[in-house]
């Protein structure tokens, strides 16, 4: 029986993945913080979890996946304020540039994207719940979460929490009411300069991480299938929003995903340390699906280095899987090769090991052409099926069409394909340096004379 095994950060180990409802999925995954552009850094978490997306629905599952925006947060308020521009202005500016990015890569949209300035009051309801069952408590700047009323705090960080105290003490600040180092702040009580909402604890605004447990919890309900992210959310972010469930009576998510994060230099790439690519600039630069490959290639937990010579290779691997395409775009219609399907579901369910997916895709494509110049066109056929499978299963769009062809050119395409069915070789040369010279890429295929710009 097929069975889809992840990496679950809360086991530490491979479990097997199965959803809550038979033939129905739901994931949340933590959005974007919309403050400025995004990098290639949030790219790679948004493609990963699109990869899953596509590749639950490609198995037959019925998924609904859930993604929030981040729009009201000390790094937004601080932007805001250095620009002298109201908040909202700015995340309204920095959602649609994630969008426009989102879109150009191929990146389908959630099913929902909740806002957290609109989920205020519930999150308001939820923290005075917390406070009723003995897990929060009020100081002198806002409300806060007790982790020592949580047995178990620190599962997702994967280490013991006394390892974790010894070094807090000296990274965070601490309020002289705050109980302890690790409690966070589920509500900030106003200051001069920000935006604020009414609460039972006087004018504020929430803290970063009861939005997501919110949200999720109301859109998908208790014990959803799976919640997704960078993997430097794990903790503290992913923990106290689990903590924040579980303390409000909630069973949480079943399971927890969550990808490497990009390096340069050996370095995580953030803004906090300066050495970030927008993600604009490479959209700019190279072709979008380029990064998209390059991620597949990629296992999702491992660190990736992304450098212009890896974008280049990846750009030259698709221009062969492109040209593949345009030769088996007039193949008679057939259906994908099961063992090659087969041998695709076993890589991605286990630990969804993209790099062996694409390894058979681009093995699948080499098979294909080479029964097509055997001239085994039933055999090319099915191969090209379940390579256009694959692709598309893990959102890899294979372009079949080479843009527009000009009138004079498409006659002299036609005289060439004329000239080579009546075995004049000389005069389909001549046409082919024409063409050639008219700065076209001219190839021979099943159906013809196909011609592209470089």
């Amino acid at each position: 029986m097929k069975v889809l095994r992840l990496h679950d950060t809360a086991e530490g180990r491979l479990v097997d993945v199965e959803p809550r409802e038979p033939g129905r999925f739901s994931m949340y995954v933590c959005g974007p913080t919309v403050y400025d552009v995004p990098h290639i850094g949030h790219a790679r978490m948004a493609l990963v979890f699109d990869v899953l997306r596509r590749y639950l629905e490609w198995s037959g599952l019925d998924v609904t996946f859930v993604s929030n925006i981040t729009d009201i947060e000390d790094k937004i308020i601080a932007r805001a304020n250095e620009r002298r521009i109201p908040f909202e202005e700015l995340t309204t500016t920095y959602e649609k540039a994630w969008y426009d990015a989102m879109d150009q890569m191929g990146v389908r949209r959630p099913d929902a994207d909740p806002h957290a300035t609109a989920y205020v009051e519930k999150m308001v309801d939820f923290i005075g719940g917390l406070i009723d069952r003995g897990h929060a408590y009020e100081t002198s700047d806002g409300v806060y979460f007790s982790i020592e009323t949580l047995p178990g705090y620190g599962l997702l960080a994967r280490q013991p929490l006394e390892s974790l105290r010894a070094g807090a003490s000296e990274r965070l600040e601490q309020a002289e009411d705050k109980r302890s180092p690790f409690d966070f702040a589920l509500w900030k009580k106003a200051k001069p300069g920000e935006p604020t909402w009414p609460s039972p604890w006087g004018p504020g605004r929430p803290g970063w991480h009861i939005e997501c447990t919110v949200m999720s919890l109301d859109l998908l309900g208790d014990g959803f299938d799976l919640h997704g992210g960078g993997q430097d959310l794990a903790f503290p972010h992913h923990e106290n929003e689990r903590a924040q469930a579980l303390g409000g009576g909630h069973e949480f998510a079943r399971h927890w995903v969550h990808n490497g994060w990009v390096e340069v230099e050996g370095k995580k790439m953030s803004k906090s340390l300066g050495n970030f690519t927008d993600l604009t600039d490479l959209l700019e630069q190279a072709d979008a699906r380029a990064y998209r490959l390059l991620i597949l290639q990629s296992h999702y937990r491992s660190p990736l280095e992304v450098t212009g010579d890896t974008i280049e290779r990846a750009e030259r691997s698709l221009a062969s899987l492109d040209a593949f395409a345009r030769r088996t775009s007039d193949l008679p219609r057939a259906d994908a090769d099961v063992t090659v399907l087969e041998r695709f579901v076993e890589a991605m369910d286990n630990d969804l090991q993209t790099p062996e997916a694409t390894a058979l895709l681009f093995d699948t494509t080499t098979r294909a052409n080479a029964a097509l110049d055997a001239g085994d066109v039933d055999t090319a056929a099915t191969l090209a099926a379940a390579a256009k499978e694959i692709a598309g299963a893990m959102g890899l769009e294979l372009r079949a069409t080479a843009g527009e062809v000009d009138a004079a050119t498409a006659a002299l395409v036609r005289q060439r394909d004329e000239a080579r069915a009546a075995k004049d070789f000389a005069a389909a040369d001549r046409i082919r340096e024409r063409l050639v010279a008219s700065g076209w890429v001219v190839e021979d295929t099943a159906s013809g004379t196909k011609v592209r710009r470089p």
